[in-house]
């Protein structure tokens, strides 16, 4: 297991903190594909990495899109803010792939989840996510010192 669920923020949102482990449960599935093929480089190893981390990518994408519905409807101040690190974040999943598929350097891939991925998630929940559930329960920003 890389990311405890347990050790995940809370956002004010549950809809926001059940979608984030279901994150953490294709991000440990995908992490575990990971291991086998360090052990065993096998096409069934590969494909079980792309399995999953097609997987991941497609949840990633339907849980941006849940979140950017919510903040248009809401009149969330920060949306394209928000949205363009969703848009980034996408960006960079799908070039990691594709290079991965390309030159099969299973290190390189594990540093990005490792590091990257399990980075960017907590951040993205610690800053955006919670400015963002706050906003959806109160309908102000809070934590930011403005009236």
């Amino acid at each position: 297991m890389l990311i405890d669920k347990n050790s995940l923020p809370k956002v004010d949102m549950d809809f926001m903190n059940e979608t984030h482990f279901e994150d953490v449960d294709f991000i440990n599935k995908l992490y575990e594909n990971i291991e086998e093929f360090e052990k065993d480089n096998s096409i069934t190893n590969f494909e079980s990495i792309k399995h999953s981390y097609k997987n991941w990518l497609d949840h990633t994408v339907q849980h941006f899109a849940t979140e950017e519905e919510e903040m248009e409807k809401r009149g969330f101040f920060a949306y394209p803010f928000h949205k363009a690190e969703h848009d980034a974040n996408i960006e960079d999943m799908r070039d990691v792939w594709s290079s991965f598929e390309a030159s099969k350097n299973i290190s390189e891939l594990k540093h990005y989840i490792e590091y990257d991925v399990v980075n960017w998630l907590i951040n993205h929940i610690k800053s955006m996510d919670t400015v963002t559930a706050r906003f959806f329960k109160t309908g102000v920003m809070g934590g930011c010192g403005m009236m």
